[in-house]
């Protein structure tokens, strides 16, 4: 907060991981998550001094900072996104797997965070962004109804439908959960 450049890189060191893990997990493209990186960590720059330390959790303040991002990014984004179906995931996956088979407990995780990941896109994004928040990337009830700006029982309830919605995807495309 008062500009020293060590303590910026440090917050950045620290924190790029969380932030592109959860841009990736919502976009499902690397080039989009990493440049809504640079755009989070660009208005962290900005913004910095709006975060007081006494009223919060840095990393709530960042999550809740990202999230805003992706929804805007969401909304600028929603008449460009075409979505593949699963299925065709899952014949390339199953067709990979037959030709590699000495690499398959490497594949087997590989294609199993695939298959989430495309599955997860078929959420709504409100569901979407509460399962990431506290299936994947752990963050707790109050700290993601903080994120959300939203009450706790709507994170559970949030929850309670991604986690059903996610497994009925993945159900359906013959996933065993």
């Amino acid at each position: 907060m008062r500009g020293e450049q060590a303590a910026w890189d440090e917050l950045v060191r620290t924190h790029t991981r969380r932030v592109y893990a959860i841009a990736y997990r919502f976009t499902n493209k690397e080039s989009e998550a990493q440049d809504l990186t640079q755009e989070v960590f660009l208005r962290i720059f900005k913004s910095l001094s709006s975060f007081r330390a006494g009223e919060g959790n840095f990393t709530v303040w960042l999550t809740r900072l990202t999230r805003n991002l992706l929804v805007d990014h969401y909304r600028r984004t929603k008449q460009d996104r075409v979505t593949d179906p699963l299925e065709d995931k899952l014949s390339n996956v199953e067709s990979r797997t037959g030709q590699y088979s000495r690499t398959e407990g490497l594949l087997a995780g590989r294609e199993a965070g695939e298959l989430l990941q495309a599955a997860l896109q078929k959420l709504s994004p409100e569901l979407r962004e509460t399962v990431i928040l506290r299936d994947l990337e752990e963050l707790e009830y109050r700290e993601i109804a903080k994120v959300l700006d939203v009450p706790e029982g709507t994170v559970k309830s949030r929850l309670n439908r991604g986690r059903a919605e996610l497994a009925r995807v993945l159900r359906r495309n013959r996933v065993s959960v």
